[in-house]
């Protein structure tokens, strides 16, 4: 017995050759392109099941993404590309409580020669910065922890 009849995409020759092209670009993220090929295999009329065994995805991955595709369908390419359209929708969560700039501004610090900043060390710790972050009023609190995950973030 058949289930239910999946969402109907539609895709022109300039959607499928978008795709493809996004599909073929080396930078394009896995993920990104992973959907793309969904939507090529849904536009050429295969079953949800069909294109969960071809490309190793569940059959309610494919089904969500169709029915996403089908939903910002009307939206004008102009204003909307393939790769917008594919991408992760933002999640749910708190704000970030540090900026951009103020993790910046502790890179710029840890960079630093303690001495400059009239600490009597040769090197900082994490627990040095956290005091000169404080002092600096880059940020009110922050923990020597916190400190070292941001830097071990930011690649210093």
């Amino acid at each position: 017995m058949p289930g239910p009849k999946p969402t109907e995409v539609r895709l022109s020759e300039e959607d499928r050759q978008d795709l493809a092209q996004l599909i073929r670009r080396h930078s394009t993220s896995q993920q990104i392109a992973l959907r793309a090929r969904i939507m090529v295999a849904a536009g050429a009329g295969l079953s949800n099941a069909q294109i969960a065994r071809q490309e190793g995805v569940s059959a309610v991955m494919v089904r969500r993404w169709r029915d996403r595709w089908a939903t910002l369908a009307p939206i004008p390419w102009e204003e909307l590309s393939a790769e917008e359209r594919l991408a992760d929708l933002p999640r749910p969560g708190a704000p970030a409580r540090i900026t951009a700039d103020q993790v910046c501004r502790i890179v710029a610090l840890a960079c630093e020669d303690p001495e400059d900043a009239g600490r009597p060390i040769s090197r900082w710790t994490n627990h040095e910065i956290a005091d000169e972050v404080k002092k600096r009023g880059i940020l009110k609190e922050i923990s020597p922890r916190h400190t070292a995950s941001l830097l071990e973030r930011g690649g210093s």
